[in-house]
């Protein structure tokens, strides 16, 4: 089920895909009344720069899409500017891509998320899951980056450290959201040192308040992102469930060693590169298995 009005989505440079609403914004730059574009705008990413713990976009990005978007702004005592909550899915799961969330909450919002009784994916079924990212996304303004298997193991063989790629995907999804909200706040869970994701920000992300915290979840904004990143990770995993013809388990299992010998069987080895993430103990488990049988 999906909102009404199709959904942006395009891929940025390097092969991750961003999602978003449709022209949907609350920030005072956006030009009031002005007619939907005839295709989304596309913003270049550069992707991680392995030889950087804190890779970012294009320096002039920032300039360019304030000059897009000039228009004299609503004096900030009155605007609400509410905050950004970010959140991944995917990150303990062999199978399917790594997707991180963000959602913007503001006095509107917050009551509509109360409401749906928003908390933790973790602590959601998969089925409620859906129904409310549909009511998250119909809602309030958020932005999702996915990051398919290839991709994922491509940038983590030559970065070799998930939190780098944690907060690059984190701090794409906040600068995506400030462009379209005025907002001087963000929270996420808190992975690793704080500087990850602070490094990895941009020349509008640097500007705002960063809290970084365990069990961020808590969180009302955070909560909703998990939601929303969870929702997408099972869409991803629907579709590559039909690639390989058979249902793919989450997680890190031995089930899930048992899907990826399968797979193994059907396609050969090579395979696995687009359904997991190679540097997972499952590979080594899996890689061992086959070379036994086939000795």
């Amino acid at each position: 089920m999906e909102p009404s009005g199709k959904e942006e989505k395009f891929k940025a440079k390097g092969g991750v895909t961003v999602i978003r609403n449709p022209h949907k914004s609350n920030h005072p730059k956006a030009r009031p009344g002005a007619p939907p574009r005839s295709r989304p705008r596309r913003f270049k990413h550069r992707m991680p720069n392995p030889a950087s713990t804190a890779p970012n976009l294009p320096k002039d990005q920032a300039e360019k899409n304030k000059i897009k978007e000039k228009i004299q702004p609503v004096p900030k005592a009155l605007t609400d500017t509410g905050w950004i909550g970010t959140d991944e899915s995917g990150k303990g799961d062999y199978f399917g891509p790594l997707v991180i969330g963000g959602v913007h909450v503001d006095s509107k919002t917050k009551n509509l998320l109360l409401n749906l009784k928003v908390r933790d994916s973790k602590k959601i079924s998969d089925n409620v899951i859906k129904d409310l990212d549909y009511r998250i996304r119909s809602a309030c303004i958020y932005s999702v980056v996915v990051i398919g298997p290839e991709k994922y193991n491509l940038l983590y063989q030559k970065m070799k450290n998930l939190n780098s790629l944690l907060a690059w995907g984190h701090a794409r999804v906040i600068e995506n959201l400030l462009l379209r909200v005025e907002c001087n706040k963000a929270i996420s869970d808190q992975f690793g040192s704080e500087q990850y994701i602070k490094n990895a920000l941009m020349e509008m992300g640097k500007k705002i308040e960063l809290i970084q915290m365990p069990g961020a979840e808590a969180d009302l904004g955070v909560a909703a992102a998990s939601i929303v990143a969870r929702a997408e990770f099972l869409r991803r995993m629907e579709k590559l469930s039909e690639d390989c013809g058979f249902p793919l388990p989450k997680g890190a299992s031995d089930q899930v060693d048992s899907a990826a010998r399968r797979i193994m069987e059907q396609m050969g080895k090579e395979a696995l590169n687009r359904f997991t993430k190679l540097h997972f103990k499952n590979t080594l488990r899996v890689m061992r298995v086959e070379n036994q049988e086939s000795s």
